[in-house]
């Protein structure tokens, strides 16, 4: 039986795995599979195939994600059970204005700005961590980067229900404004860093993730208040498709982790000297390779997901202008940073791109890429416009 039959098989039947932990996990799977049947059978009239496609995809998913990481299983129910409260309140027709608990905590505004205040105790908690060695400034980072997550996701599902609160017709998925946008970026990314934190076993790069996403937040609380896109409007007729649930995820798992891969070279860039100059940094970071590894993990992660989003999203582009591909800015800057990433990839891989100082030449890719992620992402929507320029300021 080869290796990847065997780790599948070990996966499917909970191996490896406590008395307690194994039946955590058999719970989790009963508990998606009947969430699952639910969705099927409440929806299965109005479902066509990639709906049911997309169904799939998220049960495995969330499947894997469950019983690979046990911490993801609390955090999804502990986001089900605040968005529930959130989205009971408004279809009993309650709203921010007359009652209390909408105002202050379950609105999304209000749950994004808690979400900004959790991203700046986590990034001081890592921070203070990795150059005093605080142990306790650690794990409050630690905690408030969940507590982040949490909000954030909480806050992306009540506004969901919020769009449908101007005109049923209104009704559409938050992720089609600057604003919405950075929320799930920073939602997104650090999930991902939590989950690579986890398998780490290492709170030092924390000083780099939150920050990051720190620096996206303040844009996010800037372009809500200076430009009023935290105000649900309706959407224009391009954005109201299904494609949209597909292509956006895919690329914001990509965003994150590109993000991600650029902190890592960061770290490993600081790793690097303190080595040569014998700083406490060595003792709160991982070793070169491990870092290394782990960011060429994001890379290949990220760039398997940008790959999805953008052959999603040319789906979409000939369904809703008539063509695959028409040389807009955005889509010609997503060819830019595919080509970069997929030049990453395979100099990584290739034994000719000098073995001396390799990890050090992909680092400061790495990093740089920052760059080009960040046009794509911002850049384009906020300067050169094209079909692509929903979130223009």
């Amino acid at each position: 039986m080869s290796t990847e039959s065997s780790e599948i098989r070990h996966l499917l039947t909970f191996g490896g795995m406590r008395a307690e932990g194994r039946l955590a996990a058999q719970l989790w799977a009963a508990f998606l599979t009947i969430g699952a049947f639910l969705v099927w059978y409440l929806f299965r009239a109005d479902f066509w195939m990639w709906q049911f496609i997309v169904l799939g995809l998220w049960y495995v998913g969330l499947m894997w994600f469950g019983i690979r990481w046990p911490a993801f299983r609390i955090l999804f129910l502990t986001v089900i059970g605040i968005a529930a409260i959130g989205v009971a309140l408004y279809q009993s027709g309650y709203t921010a204005a007359n009652n209390v608990l909408l105002y202050y905590v379950l609105q999304s505004n209000a749950m994004f700005y808690w979400m900004s205040g959790a991203i700046l105790i986590s990034a001081i908690g890592y921070y203070r961590y990795l150059f005093s060695g605080n142990q306790s400034a650690g794990d409050w980072g630690h905690r408030f980067a969940w507590i982040t997550v949490a909000l954030g996701f909480a806050g992306l599902a009540i506004r969901w229900q919020q769009t449908y609160i101007g005109h049923p017709s209104w009704g559409h998925i938050p992720v089609t404004n600057m604003y919405d946008a950075m929320v799930l970026l920073c939602t997104t990314t650090a999930l991902f860093y939590l989950y690579y934190e986890g398998q780490g076993k290492n709170r030092g790069l924390g000083a780099f993730a939150m920050p990051m996403i720190l620096v996206a937040d303040i844009f996010l609380v800037w372009v809500g208040v200076a430009y009023h896109q935290n105000q649900i409007q309706p959407v224009i007729p391009a954005l109201q498709s299904f494609w949209i649930k597909l292509h956006v995820p895919c690329e914001f798992v990509a965003y994150a982790n590109f993000y991600l891969a650029a902190m890592v070279g960061v770290a490993y860039l600081l790793r690097e000297r303190a080595e040569r100059t014998g700083s406490a940094l060595v003792r709160r970071l991982p070793d070169l390779n491990k870092l290394e590894r782990i960011m060429g993990s994001m890379v290949m992660f990220g760039f398997l997901f940008f790959t999805a989003g953008t052959i999603l999203g040319a789906v979409w582009a000939a369904k809703a202008w008539g063509g695959f591909w028409s040389w807009d800015p955005k889509e010609t800057w997503a060819l830019i940073v595919w080509l970069n990433y997929a030049a990453y990839l395979h100099m990584r891989s290739n034994k000719s791109f000098g073995q001396h100082n390799k990890g050090r030449k992909l680092a400061w890719w790495a990093a740089i890429s920052l760059v080009t992620v960040t046009f794509c992402f911002i850049g384009v929507d906020l300067f050169l416009g094209g079909l692509h320029s929903y979130a223009k300021l």
